[in-house]
């Protein structure tokens, strides 16, 4: 991979969360993740604002990659966006 940014918006406690870390540490990517859940209210506030202008609905988890943004775990479209 190059350097292309990766971006997760996480809860601590979503399995699908955990699944798209493991994919993600099992590909060698590195990523900067937030789990919504453990911010303080401000916080978690400003992080949702974030999150909702590359996904509106808010749902999660959100993966940005580059450009691309991957809203679920969606294995196939993550390796693609990923050139994996």
């Amino acid at each position: 991979m190059n350097n292309t940014p990766v971006k997760l918006y996480t809860l601590s406690t979503c399995s699908h969360c955990k699944s798209l870390k493991k994919l993600l540490d099992e590909s060698n990517v590195k990523f900067d993740f937030v789990d919504i859940d453990l911010l303080e209210k401000k916080e978690r506030k400003a992080i949702m604002k974030e999150l909702r202008l590359i996904n509106p609905k808010g749902s999660l988890p959100t993966v940005q990659i580059g450009d691309q943004v991957v809203v679920g775990y969606r294995e196939e479209e993550i390796k693609e966006a990923l050139g994996k």
